[in-house]
């Protein structure tokens, strides 16, 4: 009514009144009474903005790429943006007479552009590829230190890239040289494990050699060690049979000396007998015979006188006429045979005479 109006803005809006050319007031989500014909006012967002992107752009070896990321910025410093840009609030349309509001988010990307421009320039596809959260700590830290965020006024609160893409041609390319490198390392898994399968049979293999020379050395040292054994025993026997041929041979060497002795000592025996019979005989040549036979039956005992006279009478049987033997001699001589000497030659001298 007559020009003067109420206005209520929201707690995420910084408002300033300006009037006659000068701020008369200002604070967030301010309610207050104006003059229309001689009142204007500045409103800024206060809360955080979002804004996405999407550019491309080139790499290091003159591949396209699509960068798509999101940018989170805020206001910070109210009149140093409203200086640059106009953010006047029509309050009778309920919007902004300009678009400059809108043009501070093309900026912020346009920045963002330039960064990523710079960034990419120095990098392959390869890396620019796998090389988002790199890009974009790198971003950040750069937008922050951009000298024309400091006179926007602004604040950047968070960036991420989502994706860096390349076009499909060269994607798909990318994505047959991985698979060829994929394709390969399993070939190369492949060949490995059946070069170490290969490798694990001939040490397999060399072990059961080895313990097979093992076995065969150690045989041949028992056999080496029986064979000495062996040679040992047979050098002791042999020693042994020398020793007992040894023996042998002394001990025959004694029997024969022992032999030759004893052949020596008969015939010195026989010649002393031969000698003494020769000298007896030589003594006795010129005796008579019944003085030799009686020589010779000295000392006999009475059975054989009696046999020899008993013979006696048998060679002179021509001679004798009758002969009368008594059953008490014929008793006498059988009962000799069974007693003593001495009554043998009792009896036998009594029947003499």
């Amino acid at each position: 009514m007559f020009g003067f109006n109420f206005v209520k803005f929201q707690p995420s809006e910084y408002v300033m009144k300006v009037k006659n050319g000068k701020v008369v007031r200002e604070g967030v989500g301010l309610s207050f009474y104006y003059y229309a014909p001689t009142t204007s006012v500045v409103v800024v967002p206060v809360s955080s903005i979002d804004v996405p992107f999407m550019f491309e752009d080139m790499t290091n070896d003159f591949q396209a790429v699509t960068v798509q990321g999101q940018l989170t910025y805020r206001i910070v410093d109210y009149r140093r943006t409203t200086q640059i840009l106009n953010y006047t609030y029509d309050l009778k349309e309920r919007r902004y007479i300009s678009d400059d509001p809108s043009k501070l988010a093309q900026r912020v990307i346009n920045i963002a552009k330039v960064l990523t421009k710079k960034y990419l320039e120095r990098v392959p596809l390869k890396e620019a590829v796998q090389s988002s959260e790199r890009l974009a700590q790198n971003m950040t830290k750069d937008i922050a230190q951009h000298t024309e965020m400091e006179k926007l006024g602004i604040e950047v609160m968070g960036l991420s890239i989502l994706a860096i893409l390349p076009n499909k041609e060269t994607m798909r390319a990318l994505e047959a040289q991985a698979r060829e490198e994929i394709l390969r390392s399993a070939d190369h898994a492949l060949y490995e494990r059946r070069n170490a399968s290969i490798e694990q049979e001939r040490r397999v293999k060399e072990n059961e050699l080895n313990t097979e020379i093992a076995v065969e050395t150690k045989k041949r040292q028992i056999r080496e060690t029986q064979l000495d054994a062996e040679r040992s025993v047979k050098q002791k026997q042999s020693e042994m049979k020398e020793e007992q041929l040894r023996f042998d041979t002394a001990l025959e060497e004694k029997k024969r000396e022992l032999i030759e002795l004893t052949v020596t000592n008969k015939k010195a025996e026989a010649d002393a007998k031969a000698y003494e019979l020769t000298a007896v005989m030589k003594s006795l040549q010129d005796v008579e015979p019944n003085v030799l036979q009686a020589m010779a039956n000295m000392d006999m005992s009475p059975d054989k006188l009696i046999a020899i006279a008993f013979q006696e009478l048998a060679e002179n049987a021509g001679k004798i006429g009758q002969l009368n033997i008594t059953p008490d001699l014929l008793q006498g001589l059988m009962s000799d045979t069974g007693t003593s000497g001495s009554a043998g030659s009792r009896g036998s001298g009594g029947r003499a005479r």
